[in-house]
């Protein structure tokens, strides 16, 4: 039922922050693996001159656009679980509130009560 084996609201501050934590570094491997082709190529194109996006694509080839993606994983991910946890440690520190967890819309309650 839960991705952590408990709710958030039995968890401690410094549980929750291992949870925001990894949850940001989550965040930031997929963010790594959607840009990275896109970075490879903008990269290439101003290293160059002229051509464009297509020739850009055929010169590297498909392990071309994936060269480098262990390290910007790493680096990426860090960086967005950095981001995360320094916020959330803010938020404890300053003892400001979290916001509810999302409840099921009502529509949604409504639909599977009716099956």
């Amino acid at each position: 039922k839960y991705v952590v084996p408990k709710p958030r609201s039995d968890c401690s501050k410094g549980e929750q922050l291992v949870v925001t934590f990894i949850a940001g570094y989550i965040a930031g491997v997929f963010c790594a693996i959607v840009s990275h082709p896109a970075d490879s190529i903008v990269s290439k194109l101003n290293a160059s001159q002229g051509g464009g996006v297509g020739a850009v694509v055929k010169e590297l080839g498909m392990a071309g656009l994936w060269k480098g993606l262990g390290p910007r994983i790493i680096m990426i991910g860090t960086l967005t679980a950095l981001q995360w946890f320094i916020y959330d440690s803010v938020k404890v520190a300053f003892r400001l509130p979290r916001p509810p967890p999302p409840e099921m819309p009502e529509s949604l309650k409504r639909k599977l009560a009716a099956q």
